[in-house]
């Protein structure tokens, strides 16, 4: 039995079948609509969610299964004071594969080590969010065609957000990744995400303060939200909720064949207008969510790819 609590639990290897299966699914959805019949899917979301619990319940209807959990944790025995290796000793009798998300880090490793089936971690406080990941890998090698030799900037909340920690200790591993860490200062990337991964492979990377200085010579633009939910108090989200607004003035910086991600929700830090660019592909992103997660799920799963 294998679990998916950090972007590197798959080697590069591993990941490249991962998005390939990925990729196939993509282009034949109808042929995988019963490998994983009689199979249910448990979601234990702690903390609200819309994108990455409906997607991994529509990844597992996808595939001929079923779904059961809850959306929040007071809707739960949390509310009780059940603690988390309980509650999946008791999800591991109803389920065949659990996907956790949790305010506090670690809660899925935890989940793992008291869990008869695969825990698949959604997401833990501001620590890591693998399937995000696997799901902006996709997107990027989609729409470029590699996953090497890339300038990628890294817009917005740096310090809280998950998605960003585990996007570079992902690119790290591939040849030639550049990054541009754009941020205000109070929002920079944390010391042990610059020393223990970037310093430590040897990875060319620079801070700056200014979005439109960096624009011009980026191949990936990955915009985050600042995230109310990880400041202690509002008057500091406040000064830097607008640090940073993408718009169409700002994107004809930009190179031609330069796409905008970001992991959604958006609040204000990407214009509407900016929706209308073809290079804006976070909506497409998105749809990559549902093909990557049921790659996933079979993956861990271990049920063979169809004829």
């Amino acid at each position: 039995m294998r679990h998916l609590l950090n972007p590197l639990d798959f080697s590069v290897e591993e990941t490249e079948k991962l998005l390939d299966l990925a990729g196939d699914i993509e282009h034949n959805l109808p042929k995988y609509a019963h490998v994983c019949d009689g199979k249910k899917l448990a979601t234990l979301f702690y903390e609200p969610s819309t994108r990455t619990r409906l997607s991994f319940e529509a990844a597992m209807l996808n595939l001929g299964g079923s779904v059961l959990g809850f959306a929040s944790a007071d809707s739960s025995s949390a509310a009780k004071g059940e603690s988390v290796a309980d509650t999946i000793r008791i999800i591991s009798c109803y389920a065949d594969i659990c996907a956790m998300r949790h305010p506090k880090e670690g809660a899925p490793l935890v989940a793992s080590q008291f869990s008869s089936i695969p825990v698949i971690n959604a997401g833990d406080g501001g620590h890591q969010h693998p399937t995000q990941t696997l799901t902006d890998l996709l997107t990027i090698r989609s729409l470029t065609g590699r996953l090497d030799h890339l300038t990628v900037g890294l817009c917005g909340d740096l310090k809280f957000g998950r998605t960003v920690h585990s996007l570079i200790e992902a690119l790290v591993r591939y040849a030639g990744i550049r990054f541009v860490l754009i941020s205000p200062q109070e929002l920079r990337i944390p010391d042990y995400i610059r020393a223990d991964v970037l310093d430590r492979h040897g990875v060319e990377y620079r801070e700056v303060d200014s979005l439109d200085e960096a624009m011009p010579e980026l191949d990936i633009l990955y915009m985050t939200r600042v995230q109310k939910e990880r400041f202690f108090n509002e008057e500091d989200y406040i000064r830097l909720k607008d640090s940073y607004i993408l718009d169409n003035k700002k994107m004809q910086l930009a190179k031609k064949d330069m796409y905008v991600l970001h992991p959604l929700p958006r609040v204000n830090e990407i214009s509407v207008e900016v929706d209308k660019d073809p290079r804006a592909a976070y909506f497409r992103q998105a749809q990559y969510g549902v093909y990557v997660r049921m790659a996933l799920i079979m993956t861990l799963l271990e049920v063979e790819k169809p004829c």
